[in-house]
């Protein structure tokens, strides 16, 4: 669930788009007509409008990292807009230009995440509620999708992303890992060999090679990334509500049992999480060196 793409820290990761997200909420305001916007998030940036609702973790300094308190916000998000049944399709996406999302905030990760959950973050919960909600999500990628950040492109139904983004996951780089949705729903959409790669090597991967290998449905360039998320929303909304719930539905029952696998695999990352070797990863990161992981085995 932690990240940190080619070596940025959180403090030198500043944000080069909106970062107030008023540039955000005019970029979505057509003819005219005011999108409405949400002021009970501090991480978050929501907005309705056509019967989309789109769901922006705002934190670019940290390229939209998340803590256990975004993670809180998105699940209230996706609770708001899951339910709505004048809501037709959820965007989640990245405030900025340089990352949808990079995982876990590893400043606020010290054995365990700082708020609820099996690891102080109860990001398990968001991804099955993502799962679960009766409509499909797009996840609208930028720039980077790293760590958990892939983790949430992979779960969502339809991912389109920006010719500039880049997918991949750090998590035995970062003494972690994600033993449920992330590693085993990931074989389901790639194949076995190559989420072993993914997960093993913690490579880079362009756009267009994640295309190629089907982790995500098409590649545009950068500036008509807003203009296809509008596009395929616009073709959704005009297909009819309870087909595609049940498709969603459909296609779940069949990986349904890795959230089973999960659960287990979170209870095992809570103990991981509390060893020198795990804690070597959050340690280096923030020293800004390469971590020894062989040195702290017991």
């Amino acid at each position: 669930m932690v990240s940190d793409p080619e070596g940025l820290t959180p403090e030198i990761a500043d944000c080069s788009g909106a970062c107030d997200g008023l540039e955000w909420r005019q970029k979505f305001t057509t003819k005219g007509q005011e999108t409405r916007m949400s002021t009970n998030f501090t991480d978050l940036i929501y907005s309705e409008e056509k019967g989309v609702a789109t769901i922006t973790i705002n934190r670019p300094k940290v390229l939209n990292a998340f803590r256990a308190h975004t993670v809180e916000e998105l699940i209230q998000a996706f609770l708001k807009a899951g339910w709505n049944k004048q809501v037709g399709v959820i965007v989640l996406t990245g405030i900025g230009d340089r990352a949808f999302s990079t995982g876990g905030d590893q400043s606020a990760h010290d054995g365990n995440y700082d708020g609820r959950g099996t690891n102080g973050m109860p990001i398990e919960e968001l991804q099955s509620l993502i799962r679960d909600v009766p409509k499909p999500v797009i996840a609208r990628v930028p720039g980077y999708a790293i760590g958990g950040g892939n983790v949430l492109a992979t779960i969502c139904d339809l991912t389109i992303a920006s010719d500039k983004a880049i997918f991949g996951q750090v998590g035995p780089r970062m003494g972690s890992v994600d033993p449920g949705f992330g590693t085993a729903y990931l074989a389901r959409v790639v194949g076995e060999k190559k989420a072993r790669e993914i997960w093993y090597l913690c490579r880079r991967y362009t756009a267009q090679e994640a295309l190629a290998m089907g982790l995500c449905n098409v590649v545009v360039p950068h500036d008509q990334l807003d203009a296809e998320v509008a596009r395929w929303c616009e073709e959704l909304m005009e297909k009819s509500p309870t087909a595609l719930a049940i498709a969603k539905r459909s296609f779940n029952a069949d990986s349904e049992n890795i959230r089973g696998i999960g659960a287990l695999g979170m209870q095992a990352l809570a103990l991981y999480y509390q060893t020198e070797e795990s804690k070597e990863g959050a340690k280096a990161f923030l020293e800004k060196r390469k971590p020894d992981f062989r040195s702290k085995l017991t």
